[in-house]
């Protein structure tokens, strides 16, 4: 299995975890991603490549680091970012009874391993 294979994989067996995505930093195409059925992985890619770019920016700006973790939350879940290194970002998509705090532990993990 490959090392974004096992990221995937790890991330989704999280409780309340719907799915995950590697996707670009910089155009937000997907590289991988293991979905449940129904979920449209573009757009959430694009979504989260778009908050990950403003709020770098944003930081940078403000003379802050870049950050390591990025949480939305909705009315239905959440999206989580962890943006690594090569231009990738660890994307999870949530329901509201994920257990948030492992889910950011794992993908903190396994952005880690993706070097």
């Amino acid at each position: 299995m490959s090392p974004a294979n096992a990221a995937l994989v790890r991330v989704t067996q999280v409780p309340g975890v719907r799915g995950s995505l590697l996707i670009s930093a910089t155009d937000g195409l997907v590289v991988a991603e293991r979905l449940m059925d129904g979920i449209d992985g573009r757009a959430v890619a694009a979504l989260a490549a778009s908050l990950v770019q403003r709020l770098s920016r944003a930081a940078i700006g403000a003379g802050m680091r870049i950050p390591t973790f990025v949480h939305l939350r909705g009315n239905e879940g959440s999206v989580l970012a962890a943006p690594g290194q090569n231009d990738l970002v660890l994307v999870a998509l949530t329901g509201l009874d994920a257990n948030l705090g492992l889910a950011r532990l794992e993908m903190l993990d396994a952005v880690g391993r993706l070097n």
